[in-house]
């Protein structure tokens, strides 16, 4: 079975740009342990400052993508390539890339590999009680139990996605903790929390009307690299 998943990132350029005179995409995508696809879009090419320039320089932006793959799937024989890639230059500043990945040969595990994942779920469930987790510290590996056990009401308010969960061409997927605003929040002490920088948490958040109680999504090092 084959599965396409877009990527869709808007690029702020380093310097203006009057023209594209050529580009290229390379990726390091693989399938890594826990069902998880981590790697990074390497998009270089030559530009031109101006329009009656004679003179090119090069660019080079590197993008960390990172998704999950539902655990009835079995892995073990997925090819991860580059399906499609096409670009815009929305303005001087501005460089949009859109990016189809082809994720090949996933194949749905029998019923009886399936009800061994979710024994083992029920397992590592009993361990760390619903009571004990809070939305400031949940893992990846709690995150992905907790999502399993909620309704999907409660699944959407934690902002969980799964590439099989009805995939939206505008979204983008990675790992990521979730973390609560409090009343001594401020958006530096979130970013010095978690070691990020305010663009890559306004990637996956909207940071411009802030209230006590709202979910950020926190790209972790795995989503940043």
């Amino acid at each position: 079975m084959k599965k396409i998943v877009p990527f869709n990132k808007d690029i702020d350029l380093d310097t203006n740009i009057a023209e594209i005179n050529s580009i290229s995409l390379e990726h390091t995508l693989q399938m890594k342990e826990d069902n998880l696809i981590s790697g990074t879009f390497i998009v270089s090419g030559q530009y031109k400052m101006t329009q009656g320039s004679i003179n090119v320089d090069p660019f080079n932006y590197e993008l960390p993508f990172d998704i999950s793959i539902d655990k009835k799937y079995d892995t073990k024989n997925v090819i991860v390539d580059i399906n499609d890639f096409y670009y815009e230059l929305i303005n001087n500043k501005i460089l949009r890339v859109n990016i189809e990945v082809s994720v090949d040969g996933i194949e749905e595990k029998s019923e009886r590999e399936v009800d061994e994942v979710a024994e083992n779920k029920e397992e590592t469930l009993e361990e760390v009680s619903k009571e004990e987790l809070s939305e400031e510290n949940l893992n990846q590996e709690t995150l992905e139990v907790f999502k399993e056990e909620n309704t999907s009401e409660e699944r959407e308010n934690l902002n969980v996605k799964s590439i099989f969960d009805g995939i939206d061409e505008n979204e983008k997927y990675a790992v990521y903790k979730v973390h609560m605003v409090t009343e001594n929040d401020t958006i530096e002490s979130i970013l010095q929390k978690y070691e990020v920088t305010k663009e890559q948490l306004d990637d996956y958040n909207e940071l411009t009307q802030l209230k006590i109680g709202d979910k950020l999504i926190v790209p972790t090092s795995n989503a940043q690299n």
